[in-house]
């Protein structure tokens, strides 16, 4: 036989399962809202702010004692190039050879495009390595070993590339591989641009 119920267990709320579901739903809504975030736009067009101030500091030690890029070669008068890149980031092998078909465009050499390569986080070894077997398109490569100067140009992650005036000011930044669409559409366009 079964107690009667007493007046005080009738009264006593029943457990809420459905507060059992909470943190899986808003676990579900805060991973919709990440996956929204990511495919928000263009991951190329991440905004820079050091675009139009003067380009951060570049004093780095060049391979095997040879100069590399100083802050002076970019406020030589003309426009120069500065990629970020390693031997270890797959999409630097991908981009390379759109770099070096920039560093043979007659016309941009004829105005004095000058294409200078930092070495994010990799050993000078690893670098000849890599531009000994596909070709070498800088006019000096600096190692950034330590990868502070990646830090003070706000690169998120290599490859990156940036468009510097005569002067020294940044004109344009292109995020993750140059691609051959990326090279006519908009690395050469920005080049002329910051020509004027």
């Amino acid at each position: 036989l079964r107690a009667p119920m007493s007046a005080e267990t009738e009264a006593a709320p029943r457990p809420r399962r459905w507060l059992a579901y909470l943190p899986l739903a808003v676990f579900a809504a805060l991973a919709w809202l990440l996956f929204m975030r990511l495919n928000a736009g263009d991951p190329a067009s991440i905004p820079s702010t050091l675009i139009g101030q003067s380009a951060p500091r570049l004093d780095l030690p060049g391979l095997d004692g040879a100069p590399g890029p100083i802050d002076a070669d970019l406020r030589s008068g003309h426009v120069s190039v500065v990629n970020i890149f390693a031997s270890w980031c797959e999409p630097c092998h991908y981009e390379h050879e759109f770099l070096m078909t920039l560093a043979a465009d007659p016309s941009l050499r004829a105005k004095g495009v000058a294409i200078y390569g930092v070495a994010q986080k990799d050993s000078a070894e690893n670098i000849r390595r890599f531009l000994g077997a596909k070709g070498d398109p800088y006019a000096k490569v600096g190692l950034d070993g330590d990868g502070r100067a990646g830090i003070d140009w706000g690169v998120y992650g290599v490859p990156e590339t940036f468009i510097v005036r005569g002067d020294g000011s940044l004109a344009f930044k292109l995020v993750g591989p140059m691609t051959a669409a990326t090279l006519e559409s908009e690395v050469k366009p920005q080049i002329l641009k910051a020509m004027n």
